[in-house]
């Protein structure tokens, strides 16, 4: 054994209290895994983990092997963050002779150049002994969830040196769907810092980006088929704007990280910079006999309103992969609707008579209809459910009312008919407050209503949503982690494991810190310090 740095010549006395300094300083395992796996069982007998004798490989049996761009580039990217310091040369003791130590990976299907989707497996086993951790999953998706997982079992002693313990672990998450919303219109966001908010979704084991993309103040999607959609509807047509080679580059950061991406056009409200690059879509509103000069939500009543929809979701279904698309649906005003003599007299046609929710419901229906036609599974805000509107089983409903309190009974009344949902009603993060405001997110209960286990089981998940009224790049990452971490294990962990925030506080401690040292600018839960703080700024 050498000790690099300490010149070649030293005296064994040296190295016995460099050895016995070792051994009483700084050794310790890990807090735990963020989210904590469903079975997890950790030991005190350590391993020395040595960069230069670290390995990533697949095994024998795995029906992935090299060549799958998957688990390649989770190869290469988790090296740096199990060995963070590696690559800057830090690290005081070093050994001339270790013995290796494999991560072998072996999955049951190769779905290396696929996409995840609703029904992909990330159920994975690991289990780390002397000089070998072996990672068993059913997909690569599962996989990258396992690797993930072994990225946060690896610490460092006081001086540099790695290890890690001897650990069993069976983990598959709670929900299937376990989603972050970012809203890209009241404020621009930057490809990077999006990239940067996957990278830290992956670490969190969220699975979904809802990408909210367009919405009122501004249209930066830049369409190939309607090109004056951001032209004249994003805030600047060249700079605040995403580039179909912008969203490729999303879709493939997301798929590498087995992170679905899941686009959101809202109509027929939320669509005032729509109207600025297509000419007719929104409805004129009146003041008495004349129009007003102002314009409300999507026309609903011509035929020229549905040909342009079906021609937009017909190119946003092929850009982006995932079988589901969001088609909003929330927060109609009726008021420009009223206003409109032609609305009125289409009303009057179609025997709804002022009953303005039915013009929405019809609105809506022929949009769904336009998603079903291309093979999509449609997401809908619940305004659509409360206006009875007829929509397919599949339909997933998004639950946004209820807010704090009351979400219980909208899971209710929403599961009873049959329909699935996904709760965000009480993760609406954007709300700030003094305090620790991570632990009423922590103790949602997401099946905790009045309704059968059926019911229940309708349930598919959760999100957390980011709205921009007051949020952009500069401030996104720490208002967003580790708030959103609270979330996160709620969706992937066992209920009943996790409900205490006393316990959970000091591994959402130290997973903030392996945050702010993977470059994500996590907020302090509360005071105190990290070993290595954040160094970006």
């Amino acid at each position: 054994m050498y000790v690099e740095g300490l010149g070649r010549h030293t005296c064994p006395s040296f190295h016995l209290l460099l050895l016995l300094i070792s051994l009483q300083v700084g050794l310790h395992s890990v807090e735990g895994v963020w989210p904590l796996p469903q079975s997890y069982v950790p030991s005190p007998e350590q391993y020395r983990l040595n960069p230069q004798a670290f390995y990533f490989g697949y095994g024998k049996q795995s029906a992935a092997q090299s060549g799958c761009t998957v688990l390649d580039s989770a190869f290469k990217r988790y090296f740096s963050l199990v060995f963070p310091d590696f690559s800057s040369g830090y690290g005081a003791l070093r050994f001339s002779v270790d013995k290796p130590f494999i991560v072998e990976v072996t999955v049951d299907h190769n779905d290396c150049e696929g996409y995840p989707n609703e029904d992909s497996s990330e159920r994975y086993s690991l289990t780390v002994s002397a000089g070998l951790a072996s990672l068993n999953a059913d997909t690569v998706w599962g996989a990258l969830r396992g690797l993930e997982t072994f990225s946060q079992l690896v610490y460092q002693d006081d001086f540099g040196s790695y290890f890690v313990n001897k650990t069993d672990i069976e983990d598959f998450p709670r929900f299937q769907f376990r989603a972050i919303l970012l809203d890209t219109s009241r404020h621009y966001l930057p490809v990077q810092t999006i990239l940067k908010t996957l990278d830290a979704m992956a670490y969190n084991k969220f699975n979904v980006f809802h990408w909210h993309i367009v919405d009122d103040p501004s249209f930066p999607y830049q369409s190939r088929t309607f090109p004056d959609l951001s032209s004249k509807g994003a805030f600047h047509p060249m700079t605040h704007i995403y580039t179909q080679s912008d969203v490729r580059r999303v879709i493939s950061h997301g798929r590498l990280r087995g992170i679905r991406i899941l686009p959101e056009f809202d109509s027929p409200g939320h669509t005032k910079s729509w109207g600025k690059g297509q000419p007719d879509l929104l409805t004129p509103c009146y003041k008495g006999s004349a129009p007003s000069g102002a314009y409300g939500p999507v026309n609903p009543t011509l035929l020229s309103t549905y040909e342009f929809m079906a021609g937009l979701f017909k190119e946003v279904s092929s850009v982006f992969p995932d079988s589901y698309i969001h088609l909003g649906g929330d927060e109609v005003d009726f008021t420009c609707w009223r206003s409109n003599p032609d609305v009125r007299a289409f009303m009057q046609k179609m025997g709804f008579g002022a009953d303005f929710t039915k013009l929405e419901a019809f609105y809506m229906e022929n949009i769904v209809n336009i998603t079903s036609s291309l093979n999509k599974t449609s997401i809908v805000w619940q305004d659509v459910f409360d206006y009875h509107e007829r929509i397919p089983k599949d339909t997933v409903l998004h639950i946004w009312k209820g807010v704090p309190a009351k979400y219980q009974d909208e899971l209710s009344r929403i599961t009873k008919a049959g329909m699935r949902v996904l709760l965000a009603a009480p993760w609406y993060i954007n709300h700030i407050s003094y305090g620790q405001d991570w632990r009423s997110y922590y103790t949602v209960q997401p099946q905790n209503f009045p309704g059968t286990e059926e019911q229940k089981k309708l349930v598919i998940g959760g999100e957390v949503c980011m709205w921009g009224e007051y949020v952009d790049a500069t401030n996104l990452n720490p208002r967003l982690w580790p708030r959103a971490s609270a979330a996160a294990e709620r969706l992937w962990s066992d209920e009943k494991q996790t409900f205490d925030v006393n316990k959970a506080f000091p591994r959402l401690k130290d997973f903030r810190c392996k945050l702010l040292r993977r470059g994500i600018q996590a907020e302090p839960l509360f005071v105190g310090h990290c070993k290595h703080e954040y160094q970006g700024i």
